[in-house]
């Protein structure tokens, strides 16, 4: 099918916002694409772009003075000519149901909040960009088309009077054409299944981030809830030391906890944005899987299970960053004990192959169906996203396991005989020669032994409560502490203090 010139033209986009620094992040954004991008600070200022260029989308902030989103986008759409015009609405507060209903009556097409996930956001304006091209595309076919029917009520005027063989050839001009509508209409078919389809994907993507984010809350909220219960137990029985020693191991396992989802974001994101570096060594495999064994122990042992090993005789030699690597098969056996009963037993295996080692976790827990398998490995991905579920967990374990793994150049993939009948991990990682090993295995004896005096030390932070914390427990261990709130007095406390 022929494209018409003017599907080549970057289409027009109206950004509107109030609020400068946004525009400057809708355009950063969305600069990628390509399109031609017009700035808007009020609604007022967007109906006058309106009435003088054609947009093919309007990224609209629902909370504006003088004239907010739901005006501006009432007063567009009461205008013939561009009451068809996509809205996306912008909002940094949560949306009511009723607010939502309001917006999709006045014509918008969706709904972005802020912060606004860059990837959403581009792809939801370049669905809609793309079918704003069909839409011209389809009027300028339809004109011409128009165009070549009333050459055809001519033409067959025409044939009344020529002769039958030239009538014969007409009609297979005509099928020939004929032939060549129909291939444009399938074609037009299959690319609108094609945006169907991406528009599903999206959807299920929004699904997602938004059962992750509760899934956040929830889980965040589960360590914090003991903690300050914990707290308030000792504020209760002030200076009577009842329960101290239970009270520091609840408040010490879950500061642990948190700690370790705070941790699993960072990594997240630092390996989505290429951050993430890893510290090669050569190390033994054994000693990578018995490092992860002790992460897990304390959660094993309250569930009352066991993690059986069967590994080769010989050391099985990796080039690996052995505290990400023991980072990933910890998530793997959180994951096995998590969906495993109480009392189950877990079993971890190695088998060694030409120049590589697949790594074998086996639960006997609640297993994993087709659809599941396709997935599992997706970013917010939960088998369970209930909210009183009790497994936890923030559905980026096997997304940070995978990739890890990946940064090591090996493999990871799930299997399950279905639902009920367990699941199996295998990592699949490259091994290293025995005689090339040279690694050094750190020697406590190299660290320079700290005497036992006491340390004159300066802890400088701008939040107070971590500074004085700080400072307290160096003051306990009997060290001279100076705490400072403000990095702007550093220098002459450094100087008159002499750290």
């Amino acid at each position: 099918m022929a494209t018409h010139p003017e599907s080549h033209e970057p289409a027009r986009i109206l950004l509107v916002d109030d609020n400068p620094a946004r525009l400057l992040s809708y355009r950063a954004i969305l600069e990628p694409l390509g399109e031609t991008l017009v700035e808007a600070s009020s609604g007022m200022d967007a109906l006058h772009r309106v009435m003088s260029e054609e947009f093919a989308v309007i990224l609209l902030d629902v909370n504006m003075p003088d004239m907010d989103g739901f005006e501006t986008a009432s007063l567009i759409h009461q205008h013939p000519r561009f009451e068809k015009t996509p809205i996306i609405f912008v909002s940094a507060v949560n949306v009511s149901e009723f607010d939502r209903l309001r917006g999709y009556k006045l014509g918008a097409v969706d709904y972005v909040m802020v912060p606004i996930v860059p990837e959403i956001l581009r792809s939801k304006v370049m669905v809609l960009v793309e079918l704003f091209r069909k839409r011209r595309e389809l009027l300028s076919l339809n004109a011409r088309l128009g165009i070549a029917n009333a050459d055809l009520a001519e033409a067959n005027l025409a044939l009344q009077t020529e002769k039958a063989n030239e009538v014969h050839k007409l009609n297979e001009s005509l099928h020939k054409t004929n032939s060549q509508l129909a291939h444009t209409n399938r074609n037009l078919q299959l690319e609108i299944m094609e945006r169907l389809k991406v528009e599903d994907r999206l959807r299920l993507a929004d699904r997602r981030k938004d059962e992750f984010l509760a899934t956040l809350a929830h889980e965040l909220r589960n360590p914090l809830a003991p903690i300050q219960s914990a707290l308030n137990v000792r504020k209760l029985a002030p200076g009577q030391g009842a329960g101290d020693e239970a009270l520091q191991g609840v408040m010490e396992r879950q500061m642990r906890l948190l700690v370790r989802l705070v941790d699993d974001l960072l990594d997240v994101s630092r390996i989505t944005r290429d951050r993430l570096e890893l510290r090669l060594e050569r190390v033994e495999l054994d000693k990578v899987i018995v490092a992860a064994m002790e992460t897990v122990q304390p959660m094993v042992s309250l569930a009352q299970q066991s993690i059986g090993i069967d590994l080769p005789d010989e050391p099985l030699l990796l080039l690996a960053d052995p505290q990400r690597l023991a980072q990933v098969f910890a998530n793997l056996l959180s994951n096995a004990c998590k969906f495993s009963e109480p009392g189950a037993a877990i079993r971890i295996s190695a088998v060694a192959g030409s120049g590589t080692v697949a790594v074998n976790f086996r639960d006997a827990g609640i297993g994993l169906d087709e659809d599941q398998l396709s997935y599992i490995f997706d970013l917010f991905t939960q088998v369970d996203t209930s909210l009183d579920r009790s497994r936890g967990g923030l559905g980026i374990g096997l997304t940070l396991a995978r990739r890890l793994v990946e940064m090591h150049g090996g493999s990871i993939e799930a299997s399950s005989a279905g639902l009920g009948t367990g699941s199996q991990f295998t990592v699949l990682l490259p091994l290293v020669a025995a005689q090339a090993c040279d690694a050094r295995e750190p020697s406590g004896s190299e660290r320079p032994e700290r005497e036992g005096r006491p340390l004159r030390i300066m802890v400088v932070d701008d939040n107070k409560d971590s500074a004085d914390m700080l400072a307290l427990s160096l003051k306990l261990m009997g060290h001279e502490v100076a705490t400072l709130y403000d990095p702007l007095e550093v220098l002459d406390a450094a100087i008159m203090y002499q750290p």
